[in-house]
């Protein structure tokens, strides 16, 4: 499958709404951010491993996420688990006057999303090496916070670091998880956006913390 059919594939079941998120996902290179021997399944609609027991996420979550987060154009936006970096890369096109902190527990794979991000032309996003269930919090608050990884709990870090107004975004659970979006209004309010497959976020707060 080739970007245009996946695109339009994603569009047509509803994943991909809103134009932003759509000239994105085209602008991005999805084969810069996976392995050489993966490159050729680039636009295949599933996840491809990374190596290091890490995989891709596959391109309709991606969209379903994106597009959930409602970025603006300036959101300050916090991942948690850059990868090789492309989910990263999509969201910082979306809030392309905004910037993207990326956390990565793995220091080959964030080396190498810097990498792939450079080779794209991305220049707001800034992947730290770190435990992404405590967050950032020298950058915080955040706009926007959403994990590539899934946590049996929220991790409270997070939470904290979440701007008055903001979405939180993360799979909960453990692999076979649910998609839970938090708004920080008054009062927050919790959403179920339905089941997903996530790796498990390894840190002290995240999957090796109590359920």
């Amino acid at each position: 499958m080739d970007k245009e059919t996946l695109i339009d594939r994603l569009q047509r079941n509803g994943y991909l709404r809103s134009d932003r998120v759509i000239e994105a996902m085209r602008a991005i290179p999805r084969e810069q951010f996976v392995p050489e021997e993966q490159q050729h399944r680039a636009y295949t609609d599933v996840p491809l491993s990374l190596g290091h027991g890490q995989t891709i996420s596959a391109p309709h979550m991606v969209a379903i996420m994106t597009e959930a987060l409602q970025l603006k154009p300036d959101s300050r936006v916090l991942e948690v688990g850059t990868g090789e970096g492309y989910h990263a890369a999509v969201v910082a096109h979306v809030a392309r006057e905004g910037h993207v902190y990326s956390i990565e527990r793995i220091p080959e794979l964030a080396d190498k999303a810097r990498e792939n991000l450079a080779a794209v032309g991305i220049d707001n996003v800034s992947v730290v090496v770190g435990d992404g269930s405590r967050g950032l919090p020298e950058h915080a608050p955040y706009d926007r916070i959403y994990a590539t990884c899934a946590a049996p709990h929220v991790p409270e870090a997070l939470t904290m670091q979440l701007a008055r107004g903001g979405r939180l975004l993360l799979p909960v659970g453990r692999r076979m998880c649910r998609l839970v979006l938090i708004e920080k209004n008054e009062p927050m309010h919790r959403s179920d956006l339905g089941g997903c497959a996530f790796v498990p976020m390894v840190s002290n707060g995240g999957a090796d913390g109590p359920d």
